[in-house]
């Protein structure tokens, strides 16, 4: 299978000439390691016990070989990310060490932070624009710095195609694969996480269906900010029986270490004007498509009276997952908006590094209307001097500009 270029490649290009070790987080099967094994001349597989029993013995690193070293799978050897602070420390070359993991360490005690020596990079699944899918013609990062750019250009992507992509995923090893065959790859990556996965972390499930009910709950919960409370009464079995509060914590916690849990932040700006934000997180599983199957639902189902109502919280949640990617390589930090009792809420607010805001909200159809950016607006009025653009993402078929000032552009034409 030809290798699709991943946006992170180009944050790499910038940042391995000048910083001696990276870090590539995120969960398994997004492409971590064949991404950094492009820039690697040389590879230490460490959940190879050969090797990791070798790495084990050189605490200093010191038999490497020159050029740039790619550790897979550090957190198997938790002293590795010490023994690369230490090389760092000693005045390693920038480019000299890349490390890939999905998941945090068993035992993080007595770990450095590595903060200031190692730089951490997400790499999430394939947003739609990194799936050679669509031709993009208008430029998040433009949007972002302000640029006067036209807005423009046209699509053939149909509201099919999206529920297609909602359930493909973006896991480059499963999207390309026949129906069936992703089907039934997405359910065993789900029992893997459950049977495996959490075991190797230290984390055993009593009631393995238990955990697989509250991950299905958090699905439909999908792009909500619904309380934690809510998703536990959504867990109770079919014989009454509820799990314990700190069960389901428990749950959160070791799924986050496994990069599966994605939620987006509420936002907290700095020298905020804006008050009674609420800070809750909107729930986002690490791609869609695993939300989708967690529930049952095919790209069929989502367009049709049995799926419908998760049509609109997944194609946000596509786009979330897009323009997260996209921000990240901008310096840009994604949240949302939502006042303290929902009278306004702006589903992504994007945050440049010299504090510019990018305003946007997300429509489950072609057609926008004055009400559909009235928060957007509302936002803008709050933060003249602050808010850069506006966008409302759709699922239409041309780019343009309201007479508002707001951008409408289609999710298949918004890249990077």
């Amino acid at each position: 299978m030809d290798y699709l270029a991943r946006t992170v490649d180009c944050e790499l290009d910038a940042l391995l000439p000048i910083a001696p070790a990276i870090a590539l987080d995120g969960p398994k099967g997004v492409g971590k390691t064949v991404t950094a094994r492009r820039r690697a001349s040389a590879i230490w597989y460490l959940d190879d016990p050969a090797q990791r029993q070798v790495a084990r013995a050189d605490f200093d690193l010191s038999s490497l070989p020159e050029g740039t070293v790619l550790l897979d799978e550090w957190q198997k050897l938790p002293q590795v990310w010490d023994s690369v602070r230490r090389r760092v420390d000693a005045g390693a070359d920038p480019g000299r060490f890349l490390l890939t993991g999905s998941a945090t360490p068993v035992d993080s005690a007595g770990t450095h932070s590595g903060a200031g020596r190692i730089l951490s990079l997400r790499m999430r699944p394939m947003g739609l624009h990194e799936r050679g899918l669509t031709t993009q013609t208008v430029s998040l990062s433009s949007l972002l710095s302000g640029a006067a750019d036209a807005i423009k250009g046209d699509t053939s992507f149909t509201l099919r195609d999206y529920a297609d992509a909602i359930v493909d995923s973006g896991f480059p090893g499963i999207r390309a694969t026949a129906p069936r065959l992703r089907r039934r790859l997405l359910e065993a990556y789900l029992q893997r996480v459950i049977d495996r996965d959490l075991p190797d972390l230290g984390f055993e499930a009593r009631r393995p269906e238990t955990l697989r009910r509250w991950m299905s709950a958090y699905a439909a919960a999908s792009s909500t900010t619904t309380a934690y409370a809510r998703l536990l009464d959504a867990t109770t079995g079919g014989d009454g029986v509820q799990p314990a509060k700190t069960t389901t914590i428990t749950y959160r916690d070791h799924l986050s270490q496994l990069w599966l849990l994605d939620p987006v932040p509420g936002w907290t700006p700095a020298n905020n004007a804006i008050r009674r934000l609420q800070q809750a997180p909107k729930h986002q599983l690490a791609d869609p498509a695993l939300a989708a199957r967690l529930l049952n639902l095919s790209a069929s189902t989502l367009l049709g009276a049995a799926g419908a109502h998760m049509a609109g919280p997944l194609f946000e949640s596509l786009v979330s997952l897009g323009v997260r990617v996209m921000a990240q390589a901008a310096e840009a930090r994604v949240s949302h908006l939502r006042l303290i009792g929902g009278d306004r809420e702006i589903d992504l607010i994007v945050e440049g590094p010299d504090g510019q805001i990018l305003g946007i909200e997300v429509k489950l159809a072609p057609d926008v209307t004055g009400s559909d950016v009235r928060h957007l607006v509302w936002l803008r009025d709050q933060m003249p001097d602050r808010v850069v653009d506006l966008v409302v993402v759709t699922t239409g078929k041309t780019a343009y500009r309201r007479s508002d000032g707001v951008a409408v552009v289609p999710l298949a034409l918004l890249g990077p």
